[in-house]
């Protein structure tokens, strides 16, 4: 519990929580973030610290939001504090259970994404050959985990802290405002319910890679190391394909997972046992409406809202067909992507002022990006959005008719869209803001995870943060590790943010700052109504800051002649002096 309710674990949850839209939302005792926002350091670490000595979740707020089959999900929020004590708790266990989660495991993990789940799919599919498909749909998975077991699973995993293990249990069985206090289940919205999630079909993982991947054999057979880190064991697996062992392989995303098998007959006994495992090991339920068999040589199988097929195409070397992976956006992906589409566009329609249509495109233009990226991995992606464009265009024509027009690219604002969409036919524009061609997509291969991304290492974290490789690192942990004693929580994460967003450069001279020389200044001092707020601070060196604050004419001519500013710099020097109802500096 010590590295849990430490001063700078509690300074980390605070900066995380607040980096997500979520803090924004109340829980049930009407506080977000921004309650939190003025507290010191000191107070705000205190407070949380002496939350975890007799742990009490308040009451947890039930929301419902709409599934995508017509029916409501259930969403718990815990109260402010209560998703900072979570924070802090995941912070530290997310590392230990990382390094014991299975390696096709993607859904609420680090660097881990869908993306990554459909090309492991499609690998087993076109490069392994494994044509049948246990697909199986666990019945109300979060609502239904048993919380008994789960806290032996950690236990298991080495999670061995008696303290933090009855402060999970705890949270477990946190009230659920209008419902009562749940036997069983981990709250959707809940921090640390997703890293709870994983724990619990973890030991599913690694129960299904023990039936055939991780078999020990009886002679140690040598596999060569590829330079990305990852196990070549073709010579084991050409030795289990000798034995009667069933050849399988699962790809999970969160509850939804996907077992590949060589044969039906295989696909048929896995389909049992597992179904049986889940119940007697998990006590939980399938769908048996949603769980089948599928030999994807005939049928599609739906995954993480895409169709995947394994299609025909050429010979082999010995006759045999060659299969190949065609896939498709679902059905219910689709329907979907029309349905925004068309509430987007109305959304444009509705406003005729330049000002909000821009905000309103800037949205519409947003979600197109954002379904282009996510789907581009399936092969028939152009084919797929071809067919959503007729409808698409057709409501952009009726709707916004005399308003939507070819674009004249001297006048055309939206740099983005340009950029990526410049060269297709079907571009338009409304007020001169380009509006994105639904239908202008190209298909890309799926990417697995990258091994050498990792964000516990020091080699990892430069792959992800490849924009801090210029930052002092030191530096960056000094500030952290040092908060302003006497200032806002507010203002020491905010002095953190800005070290990096500016590079570790001074915002007026653009000299990169030593420890010693880092100051951060109100842009609009507090006594005139400035506030901690990310946008009313910028990091500059401690003589610039005396100067911009400095009244006494020796003292300016002193600072002037020490920082040598140019004409442009003792400009930006009394813009900020002005805000602070100061004088301008004279040029010399």
């Amino acid at each position: 519990m010590g590295i849990i309710s430490s001063e700078e674990n509690i300074g980390l949850a605070y900066r995380n929580i607040k980096s997500n839209k979520g803090s924004k939302t109340a829980g049930a005792d009407g506080k977000t973030i921004d309650n939190m926002k003025n507290w010191s350091s000191k107070n705000l670490v205190a407070h949380i610290q002496k939350s975890f000595e007799w742990y009490t979740p308040g009451k947890v707020r039930r929301v419902e939001i709409p599934k995508g089959d017509g029916r409501m999900r259930p969403l718990g929020i815990p109260n402010i504090k209560d998703r900072l004590v979570q924070q802090c708790i995941l912070q530290v266990l997310e590392p230990i259970c990382e390094a014991k989660f299975h390696e096709r495991s993607n859904g609420f993990r680090p660097n881990r994404s869908a993306e990554n789940a459909i090309a492991q799919a499609m690998t087993m599919i076109q490069q392994r050959g494994l044509y049948y498909v246990v697909d199986i749909d666990i019945h109300g998975f979060f609502d239904n985990v048993s919380h008994g077991k789960l806290l032996k699973q950690m236990w298991a995993l080495g999670i061995r802290d008696k303290k933090l293990i009855s402060i999970i249990s705890a949270m477990l069985k946190a009230e659920v405002a209008g419902i009562g206090f749940p036997e069983k289940g981990t709250p959707q919205g809940g921090i640390i319910s997703p890293l709870l999630s994983n724990i619990v079909l973890n030991e599913l993982d690694w129960w299904i890679a023990g039936q055939w991947e991780e078999m020990p054999t009886r002679h140690a057979y040598r596999c060569n190391v590829h330079d990305n880190g990852s196990i070549n064991k073709s010579p084991i697996y050409a030795a289990l394909r000798k034995t009667a062992l069933k050849e399988c392989y699962i790809v999970r995303y969160a509850d939804d997972f996907k077992i590949f098998c060589r044969k039906r007959s295989d696909a048929v006994k896995l389909f049992e046992a597992t179904k049986q495992w889940l119940k007697i090991r998990l006590g939980l339920d399938i769908s048996p409406e949603k769980s089948k068999i599928v030999n994807l040589k005939r049928h599609y199988s739906e995954y993480l809202g895409f169709r995947l097929k394994a299609r025909a195409k050429g010979k082999k070397t010995n006759g045999e067909n060659k299969y190949v992976v065609t896939s498709h956006i679902s059905d219910k992906a689709s329907k979907k992507i029309l349905s925004r589409a068309n509430e987007l566009i109305q959304d444009i329609f509705r406003h005729t002022d330049k000002e909000t249509a821009y905000r309103c495109i800037g949205e519409y233009n947003a979600f197109v990006l954002g379904i282009h990226e996510y789907y581009s991995i399936a092969t028939e992606v152009s084919k797929d959005f071809h067919k959503i464009s007729f409808h698409v265009n057709r409501t952009l024509k009726d709707k916004l008719k005399t308003r939507l027009k070819r674009p004249d690219f001297k006048k055309l604002k939206g740099k983005a869209i340009i950029e990526r969409y410049g060269k297709s036919r079907e571009l338009r524009s409304v007020f001169d803001m380009a509006v994105a061609p639904i239908a202008y997509v190209q298909h890309r291969n799926p990417k697995w995870k990258r091994t050498s991304i990792n964000k516990y290492t020091q080699e990892g974290r430069n792959a992800i943060h490849q924009n801090l490789r210029g930052l002092d690192l030191d530096i960056l942990l000094y500030l952290m590790r040092n908060p302003v004693s006497s200032r806002s929580i507010e203002y020491n994460d905010n002095r953190i943010s800005l070290y990096s967003g500016q590079m570790g450069k001074c915002a007026v001279t653009g000299r990169r700052l030593r420890k010693e020389e880092i100051h951060c200044h109100h842009k609009t001092p507090r006594q005139l109504g400035g506030d901690d707020s990310y946008g009313n601070l910028q990091i500059i060196h401690i003589d610039v800051h005396r100067l911009i604050h400095a009244k006494d004419e020796k003292e300016i001519q002193r600072l002037m002649k020490s920082l040598q500013l140019t004409e442009f710099q003792i400009e930006r020097v009394n813009l900020l002096r002005n805000r602070c109802n100061l004088f301008p500096i004279l040029k010399n």
